[in-house]
């Protein structure tokens, strides 16, 4: 079964964009909600409450579960 993961971003975040690399490395597919340009970023603001309370970003929730952020994930796929 393929691995989904769900990241929120936004503009001009490395962090954001080492995690989409390592996602795409890990041949994961992604679904982005990028803050930046969304219309209504209060609503990705309030969905990210809901599963978090921590403000940096990416935040990245793989096959339904809360990851955290970049670091969290490396560690995730570099833990043995």
């Amino acid at each position: 079964m393929e691995k989904h993961a769900l990241i929120y971003t936004k503009d001009h975040c490395p962090y954001c964009d080492m995690a989409k690399k390592l996602l795409h490395k890990k041949n994961i597919h992604i679904e982005e909600i990028n803050i930046s340009s969304h219309p209504q970023p209060e609503l990705i603001i309030g969905q990210i409450k809901e599963i978090t309370t921590q403000k940096t970003f990416p935040q990245i929730v793989l096959d339904g579960k809360h990851i955290g952020g970049y670091n969290d994930l490396q560690a995730l796929f570099t833990s043995p």
